[in-house]
């Protein structure tokens, strides 16, 4: 059946629409009803043939940063045809607009900028924060970053806003959020990255960062005007500082639906990988976790497998004191002169370590392994290289086939290398990475390498509560979006040696997702919809990749 759109816009403003322009695809017809025929090569094409195309001109690029130039030119010609080329070809295309590509364009997004996107923040237009948001369309959906905590690459000022616009493409791709209707936002308060503050291309605010209380004045500033033109849209906060994210995250997660996907996200995707690697939950209450890195992600971690192991029958307290979590500084321990407030509900007494012997003040990496008798290893410290081999060969000594993600990104930062974790426990590890990696071959076997990818969870999120019309992002749908990603690692991905799903799964995987969480909201009594609603807006996405029918509106 033929869709028909209504449209306004008609000649140049038509083709220069990257909402509505289709390029070479417009018909005969519709070239002369808007006003744009003799303006495009005469041939009519289909979707299919512009991927082709499209493809072809990519494929002849060699860095990945031009790859991604040349997609984020596509974006901003037709979001249609960057969209569909995207999901013909997820797998190879998904590292260049996402994870680790997208870490170099933020680097250098003030020397690729070509449009503008979203919305901009600043200590000198946040009291006229009302009048700007009146010119933006209906939104139900943005990512928010201050951009000081970016990717393990720390901050990055006006170029974090890469981050939410390659955020929001995943949100389109797999969830069917309808770009038109989501919105990169960059709160720029400053940078205290020197390099930044001295590059003459530099596009953002260059002065350092403001701190402390006129942050949260100006913060608080951009809720109310989102709140007053958007109420029910969701808030995804996004590469905060360690020493901001939490107190956003509980500041307005009651204002307005919101989550961290930093914290929260990485941690429902780090716990679905272990949820899977102990046969679907069934060993997870007899593990050891070390976490290595105390930021956002490693504290989300840490909260999101307490929360999993209370799921499968833990008390809160028992599943704490199966956590070890470390910073720079060694094992977080409770009498620490100075501990940051985010880091006390994982910090062990110092008299639990009667029984251990190490040598210094705090426990290191292998002293924590070796007394605690660690038998998962999680990595968030950014620090490339830091499971060498000693490492691993000590946490083997407490379990036959030990668990190891490797989660920092980009990936000079991971760990670990996959090929090193196999080659030193001679195949028996279960080992995840944040980014992309290809298989290992070892003793005959292909070892396929799961990437533990927060864009297996988070686009069902914000679809489930979008569909559920969820008033808060609760921490009992972050667990259930865990177990429904994990129920989704089939039995022969576990035996190829992955415990996540493929990255071409990413749409079937969303599915499950977001009805598991969007459930989970209605179970919970956040939902504001009726289930019956709830079930028709998760039965189909509401946009997709197509070109339809034009027709010219004249009312």
């Amino acid at each position: 059946m033929q869709t028909i759109t209504k449209v306004k816009t008609r000649g140049r403003a038509l083709l220069e629409d990257p909402y509505l322009n289709k390029g070479t695809a417009f018909s005969i017809e519709e070239r002369r009803a808007f006003g744009i025929e003799g303006r495009l090569p005469q041939r009519v094409e289909t979707l299919q043939e512009q991927i082709a195309r499209s493809y072809e001109q990519f494929a002849k690029f060699s860095s990945p940063l031009n790859k991604y130039i040349f997609l984020r030119g596509l974006q901003d010609y037709s979001r249609t045809e960057f969209y569909a080329l995207i999901q013909a070809h997820i797998e190879e295309m998904l590292p260049i607009v996402y994870t680790p590509t997208v870490g170099e364009a933020i680097e250098d997004f003030s020397h690729i900028y070509r449009a503008p996107r979203g919305l901009v923040v600043t200590e000198d237009n946040y009291l006229h924060l009302d009048e700007i948001m009146a010119g933006f369309s209906d939104t139900d959906l943005a990512v928010v970053t201050d951009a000081e905590g970016i990717l393990g690459i720390g901050d990055q000022g006006f170029g974090g806003i890469a981050i939410c616009m390659g955020k929001l493409s995943l949100y389109s791709l797999t969830a069917g959020i309808n770009p038109a209707r989501s919105l990169p936002v960059i709160l720029d308060f400053g940078t205290d990255n020197k390099k930044l503050l001295e590059d003459p291309f530099y596009l953002g605010v260059r002065k350092p960062r403001v701190r402390g209380e006129q942050y949260f004045v100006m913060v608080d500033a951009f809720i109310a005007a989102w709140k007053k033109r958007f109420p029910n849209a969701l808030l995804q906060w996004e590469d905060l500082s360690k020493s901001t994210a939490f107190d956003v995250l509980a500041r307005y997660r009651d204002v307005v639906p919101s989550f961290n996907d930093d914290i929260q996200g990485t941690g429902a995707m780090a716990l679905a990988g272990l949820i899977a690697a102990t046969e679907q939950g069934k060993t997870l209450t007899e593990q050891v976790f070390l976490v290595s890195g105390a930021g956002a992600g490693g504290i989300g971690v840490a909260m999101q497998v307490r929360n999993g192991l209370v799921r499968l029958g833990l008390t809160e307290e028992q599943a704490r004191k199966r956590i070890y979590v470390l910073d720079s500084r060694g094992l977080i321990l409770d009498d620490r002169e100075g501990l940051e407030a985010y880091k006390m509900a994982f910090a062990h007494a110092r008299s639990d370590l009667a029984q251990w012997e190490f040598a210094s003040k705090n426990p290191n990496l292998i002293e924590t392994i070796r007394n605690a008798k660690v038998t998962v290893l999680l990595g968030l410290s950014g620090q490339g290289g830091s499971f060498d081999q000693k490492v691993i060969e000590e946490v083997q000594k407490n379990t036959a086939k030990p668990i190891v993600f490797a989660l920092s990104n980009p990936t000079n930062l991971t760990e670990i290398l996959p090929k090193d974790a196999i080659c030193w426990t001679d195949g028996n590890v279960w080992m995840a990475t944040g980014s992309p990696f290809a298989p290992v071959e070892w003793k005959g076997k292909t070892y396929s390498i799961g990437q533990g990818n927060n864009t297996f969870v988070f686009p069902g999120i914000g679809w489930a509560v979008a569909a559920s019309g969820a008033r808060t992002v609760e921490p009992e749908m972050m667990t259930d979006a865990s177990f429904a990603l994990a129920a989704q690692v089939t039995p022969e991905r576990l035996a190829s040696g992955a415990v996540f799903p493929p990255i071409a799964d990413l749409m079937h995987v969303t599915d499950h997702v977001a009805r598991a969480v969007a459930e989970a909201a209605f179970r919970i009594g956040v939902a504001t919809v009726s289930h019956e609603e709830m079930e028709k807006r998760l039965a189909q996405r509401d946009w997709t990749p197509a070109y339809t029918t034009y027709e010219l509106d004249l009312s």
